[in-house]
């Protein structure tokens, strides 16, 4: 993975929003204590993913292994430099195929964001066939994609065929969720149809352009995308909309705003409330990069 130190362009990305209206707040509604409990075994796979891949494949990477006991690993790789660590398996208790990707060092999240160059490519025919050569995504996070797509296809229809499974879920958090929103698109079209999807990503920065957020909306029938902003994280406003970076729709924040953290739903893409990321966060000087590890209902990510 390339890392360059670009503080400056950090500040650059995130101080222009082009204003919106706010909507009306009756938009937003709150998850109850229950649907908040249910993303636990999800942050708990995004989290695994920051483990190597000796403890990811043999299942025993501590008390992020454990938290999801019944896990059955299929495959792992990745060195943690050039290639984000990930790992695809089969939950019985879920019944679903997990695949999770690795994110960003976050103590060190300024400075080695990656591959903040802020060019969009189209997405490659052969990995993303039919893809409409107007949606655009981030370079950097096309690379990081593509260099273990093939992989983390054959470790998936390995983990269907062997567990008589229908159902792929995937999971991530920073970098590793851009990535695995990138396979939310990518496996649908290598897949029976029939397969049932479910994505849930955490700290997710913006992926590309309004025509790649506009087809990531249209086939969230399919993949059925979250995801969890928590506070005041910068991560979620980079790279700038006024760059020409957008959001699906699909996301929850986590909100402080009334004294106390609640999960709120927002809909739309980037919704302008100040109860969401949009809102919360309007710039970076107002942003708290401790934040982007959690913790989202009490886990931390991190291995």
């Amino acid at each position: 993975m390339a890392v360059l130190n670009l503080v400056p362009a950090l500040f650059t990305l995130a101080t222009t929003v082009a204003a919106r209206p706010l909507l009306p707040r009756q938009a937003i509604s709150p998850l109850s204590a229950s649907a908040i409990a249910a993303f636990a075994p999800y942050t708990h796979y995004a989290s695994t993913a920051y483990c190597t891949p000796s403890t990811t494949l043999t299942w025993s990477c501590g008390a992020n292994c454990e938290a999801n006991p019944s896990f059955k690993p299929v495959a792992s790789g990745g060195d943690g430099t050039d290639v984000q660590f990930w790992y695809v398996g089969y939950d019985p208790t879920l019944r679903t195929v997990i695949v999770a990707h690795q994110g960003t060092n976050t103590s060190s999240f300024v400075a080695e964001l990656t591959d903040i160059d802020i060019v969009k490519e189209t997405l490659d025919s052969t990995l993303f066939p039919g893809v409409p050569s107007d949606v655009e995504v981030h370079s950097g996070f096309a690379n990081e994609q593509a260099k273990t797509a093939t992989q983390i296809l054959s470790a998936v229809q390995t983990a269907l065929s062997e567990n008589g499974a229908s159902s792929v879920t995937l999971v991530g958090h920073s970098l590793g969720a851009a990535i695995s929103l990138l396979d939310a698109v990518f496996l649908p079209l290598h897949l029976p149809s029939t397969t049932k999807f479910k994505t849930v990503l955490y700290g997710l920065p913006r992926v590309g352009n309004q025509d790649f957020a506009n087809y990531v909306d249209a086939h969230n029938p399919t993949l059925q995308l979250t995801h969890v902003n928590n506070l005041e994280d910068p991560v979620p406003i980079l790279p700038g909309m006024f760059l020409g970076f957008h959001h699906p729709s699909g996301e929850v924040h986590i909100s402080d705003s009334g004294g106390s953290d609640a999960w709120e739903s927002c809909p739309g893409q980037d919704n302008p409330s100040t109860l969401c990321i949009v809102g919360d966060v309007p710039n970076i000087f107002e942003s708290d990069e401790s934040d982007h590890d959690g913790p989202y209902d009490g886990i931390e990510i991190g291995c």
